[in-house]
């Protein structure tokens, strides 16, 4: 189940201070975008839906940015975040993923902190919606954010 619209505290800063730990042999890329594929199997794994490589290659070039973890010993891509924007006022957060196990909370956790991080310092100001699945909750209610404030509801509709 995705949710979506989550909005940032902005009074809430002391959680994002308390940056989650990346676990050892594992790396943050955020240069290259992900193999397609790999995308695509860790979408799969994650219960979420995949695109074809053009689709993704549309998406890398209208995306902001993008932030890959990669399981150094193996070089499996395990974790996956990337952004939109208008450059003015509104970001969003797509494809928040990670690899399901004992690791995934952590993973995520990393994920979102990285997120914000770069928003921050890219894009500050900027409102932020997210479309996630479910198990992302708490990792964003981690770095200070709420769901559905003040009752507001966001509802999405894929075109088929």
């Amino acid at each position: 189940m995705l949710q979506a619209c989550a909005t940032p505290v902005e009074t809430t800063l002391l959680a994002f201070l308390q940056q989650p730990e990346l676990p050892p042999g594992f790396r943050l890329d955020l240069e290259q975008p992900p193999n397609p594929q790999a995308l695509n199997k860790l979408l799969a794994r994650c219960r979420e839906a995949t695109h074809t490589s053009e689709q993704w290659a549309l998406a890398f070039e209208r995306s902001v940015w993008h932030l890959s973890i990669i399981e150094q010993e193996k070089g499996t891509l395990v974790g996956f975040v990337r952004a939109t924007s208008d450059h003015g006022l509104n970001v969003n957060l797509w494809n928040l993923v990670a690899q399901p196990g004992s690791l995934q909370a952590q993973l995520l956790a990393v994920l979102v902190h990285q997120a914000l991080d770069n928003l921050r310092r890219i894009l500050p100001g900027c409102s932020i919606s997210i479309l996630a699945p479910s198990i992302s909750l708490k990792a964003l209610q981690a770095q200070g954010f709420i769901i559905d404030p003040d009752g507001i509801r966001a509802m999405s509709y894929r075109l088929r």
